[in-house]
């Protein structure tokens, strides 16, 4: 018997019982949907946190003081075993320049930061509040933050300590009646705490939302950077020179893991004699490549959960097959006596089988898709499944029919013909 007629007659046993069919398909719908739906989910919410991630730049190397594991019994004064690094410890403008001659073209940019705290700047009854943030004139590139007014922050600022400062147009509107012109050269009073920050505004930018530095609080009410330089920063701190932590931007044709790699390699040469320090180096490809294995580990790991209950389908259709087997045995006594094989038999039932788990597995696979498309767009991550995922689902499903129809089918092939046709 050729496959065309051993699908033909499967399809017409599926078409007799079709309300049977349908019970027997629901444990195969049901676990693939699930497995559609949760991969699918994944593959959204994986690839939204990756194009977060990526919007803080793919070519950023975060480079930080890390706490020896020889050092930490050692620390008295420390919080969860980190004690808060001494001048002698930090970064420092020496190393910082040493570092940009060693790498030359492969660094972009050098952004520096130091954080002098939150405060309002008042004017009457107006008002806006700001987090005063020391930077270098670097900081703004290495950041891609828009000018709309005015002129960045520059090294004569950082050399003289100068209290000039960068505001955004939220402040903007909240102060001068969104008049960026009008605020160039105007000083702005900021209130921290009962102490009394003057600066003179000599730019304003564009302020962006995003991940991490997301408000709820009312449009007037955000939050936003007050950028002054970074050596103003920190003689108003009374921070000690140097930084406990950098970003280096590496340049387009460079490979930020590479550079992240030298870096460290560098600047821990500074830190071999120092008992409690050394330098950490990341990059954010690494971080993104990271998450996206964690996320896929995750999804697979859900699946094969999900996947369970095509277990309990397959045992499904294989009961149903075994019911087929005892309602037709006449038939195949019938068909063993006019010549069939064992063979023969055998792939009758076994395409039966694989056609059943076949359609319930498409019916999944669109149920499926239908579920990870809503459940990814509440995510804010509308995805839909992949290919790979598609045409697993479908071996899939055609491995369960196989398997599960695999007894009932050798069962059948087995009868005895004579014993086949006296059944009643």
């Amino acid at each position: 018997m050729s496959l065309a007629e051993n699908l033909r007659l499967a399809l017409e046993g599926l078409r007799a019982n079709k309300m049977r069919a349908v019970l027997t398909m629901l444990g195969i719908i049901i676990g693939i949907a699930a497995v559609i739906g949760i991969l699918t989910v994944g593959d959204g919410l994986s690839g939204s946190i990756t194009g977060t991630m990526s919007s803080f730049g793919a070519s950023t190397v975060s480079v930080s003081l890390q706490a020896k594991e020889s050092g930490l019994d050692s620390m008295s004064s420390s919080m969860l075993g980190f004690a808060a690094p001494e001048e002698d410890d930090l970064i420092t403008e020496e190393m910082i320049e040493e570092l940009r001659k060693r790498l030359g073209a492969e660094i972009e940019y050098v952004s520096l930061t130091e954080s002098v705290g939150s405060g309002q700047v008042k004017d009457g009854h107006l008002y806006a509040n700001v987090s005063v943030t020391g930077v270098n004139e670097e900081y703004f590139d290495a950041n891609e933050v828009d000018l709309l007014a005015g002129r960045f922050l520059q090294s004569k600022d950082m050399d003289g300590e100068r209290n000039t400062c960068v505001v955004s147009d939220k402040l903007v509107n909240n102060m001068f009646g969104g008049d960026a012109e009008a605020a160039l050269g105007s000083e702005v009073s900021v209130d921290r705490g009962g102490e009394r920050l003057r600066f003179r505004v000599v730019g304003v930018y564009e302020y962006e939302a995003s991940i991490m530095n997301i408000s709820m609080a009312a449009e007037e009410d955000i939050s936003t950077s007050l950028y002054i330089p970074v050596s103003t920063a920190k003689h108003l701190s009374g921070a000690a020179d140097g930084y406990s932590n950098i970003t280096v931007i590496a340049s387009d044709d460079a490979d930020s893991a590479v550079v992240a790699a030298e870096v460290e390699s560098f600047l821990s040469r500074y830190y071999r004699t120092n008992e409690d320090y050394t330098i950490f180096a990341m990059s954010m490809d690494s971080v993104i490549e990271s998450v996206n294995v964690v996320m896929d580990r995750l999804s697979i790991a859900i699946s094969v959960i999900a996947a369970i209950s095509l277990l309990v389908g397959g045992i499904g259709v294989m009961n149903i097959m075994l019911v087929s087997v005892t309602e037709r045995t006449r038939e195949i006594g019938t068909r063993k006596a006019l010549g069939a094989t064992n063979g023969n038999i055998r792939i009758q039932f076994v395409v039966e089988s694989m056609i059943i788990c076949l359609v319930g597995g498409i019916i999944g696979i669109i149920l499926g898709a239908i579920l990870g498309y809503v459940g990814s767009s509440l995510l804010d991550a509308p995805a839909f499944p992949t290919l790979g995922s598609i045409v697993l689902a479908v071996g899939f499903s055609l491995a369960v029919g196989v398997f599960f129809g695999y007894y009932p089918a050798n069962k059948a092939a087995c009868m005895d013909p004579i014993e086949a046709l006296r059944y009643e």
